[in-house]
């Protein structure tokens, strides 16, 4: 099979206002509650709660190095949970750093938020987290539907707090054009403002088929053999990687998985239908509202984070997130450093993130050694 190859193109978007010019420690956490969930990860680690001060629960997970100089909080996708951050364990823990995977409400172990939610109620959320966890100084990654969510937290957090914000194949803003947006995505932003119950409703009986669907035999024995496909690729591509130059490194992030395949594919089926909707369907109908609003209550050019650029890690091929409508977010942001991936999908992006994650953090040395 051919090797997919992607072209990276840079732009830099610096401050000034719609400007396009192209240029191609944290201190011991608090005490927090640890508890796991029906079909979770089994790894306390994984399965901890935090009291916010309106009495919800916030669920995170904790990867990587416990003891690492750097921070990062990662934003899961939509709709996920905390524990899609595990494939960032091994890189983390390789390069001394500490991931904080937060469960956004309603997924997860997070209580759903009511009445109304609203994006900029996110960087109040993560405000109380840091508080808890006395962390100093900290990153975040946003992935997919968690983009928007890094950026909310641009503008709200303080910038001696943030010390870095990154993108990865992040949500789009509607406000670029309802045009560039897939006909599925318009109909979802119709029923989540017009028919939230039918909404909810549709999720509910779709899971309750997903969840029978993977229990027959035929399905269960379709997933085993995609699992044993996708480790074997997995494989070859890292023996490609070390023909190719004999002193690079094993790859901390795409390696293929070891542990026996039934207990891979409980993980898979936790993380895509179990750990999202732990709490309902709350927690999904809200945030397709809010992924879909033209207006994120704020206006991009007044985003208040500028000291550093806002990284964007964006696959040209993108049909979940247009790369015109990623193009629009940065060229309206103040600081922002675009990277387009020529042939990658959402869904290809991952070959990238090892890349993206220490571009990030090597953000953050330079945000200690400002004035």
């Amino acid at each position: 099979m051919a090797a997919r190859t992607s072209t990276k193109r840079l732009l830099r978007v610096s401050s000034g206002p719609m400007s396009s010019h192209a240029t191609a420690s944290a201190s011991p956490p608090a005490p927090v509650n640890a508890r796991a969930t029906s079909g979770g990860p089994p790894n306390p680690a994984h399965n901890q709660t935090i009291k916010l001060p309106d009495g919800r629960a916030l669920g995170f997970a904790e990867y990587g190095d416990a003891r690492g100089r750097k921070t990062l909080l990662y934003f899961h996708g939509y709709p996920s949970s905390r524990v899609e951050a595990k494939v960032l364990d091994r890189l983390a823990r390789a390069h001394s750093i500490r991931v904080l995977a937060l469960d956004r409400p309603g997924y997860g172990l997070s209580t759903p938020q009511r009445p109304r939610r609203a994006l900029l109620d996110w960087p109040r959320d993560v405000a109380a987290f840091a508080a808890s966890q006395r962390l100093d100084r900290f990153a975040v990654l946003g992935t997919s539907g968690g983009g928007p969510f890094a950026v909310a937290c641009a503008h709200a957090l303080a910038p001696c707090k943030l010390a870095a914000v990154g993108l990865f194949a992040g949500a789009p803003p509607w406000a670029a054009g309802r045009h560039l947006m897939t006909r599925g995505r318009r109909v979802l932003r119709v029923l989540a403002n017009w028919c939230p119950g039918l909404l909810g409703a549709g999720a509910a009986l779709a899971l309750r088929l997903a969840r029978w669907l993977v229990g027959t035999r035929w399905v269960t024995a379709r997933l085993d053999a995609w699992l044993v496909l996708v480790n074997q690729q997995a494989r070859d591509k890292e023996a490609a990687r070390r023909e190719a130059d004999p002193a690079a490194r094993p790859s901390t992030v795409l390696a293929p998985d070891d542990r026996p395949v039934a207990e891979q594919r409980a993980a898979l089926l936790n993380l895509l239908i179990g750990e999202p909707f732990a709490q309902g369907f709350d927690g999904a109908v809200q945030e397709a509202r809010i992924l879909t609003d033209d207006d994120w209550g704020f206006r991009l050019e007044d985003v208040a984070f500028r000291h550093a650029p806002i990284k964007i890690w964006h696959g040209t091929k993108d049909a979940n997130a247009p790369i015109e409508a990623i193009r629009y977010l940065a060229e309206r942001l103040p600081n922002a450093e675009l990277h387009e991936y020529s042939q990658d999908t959402h869904y290809t992006m991952g070959d990238h993130i090892e890349e993206a994650l220490l571009d990030l953090m090597d953000e953050t040395d330079r945000g200690e050694k400002m004035p």
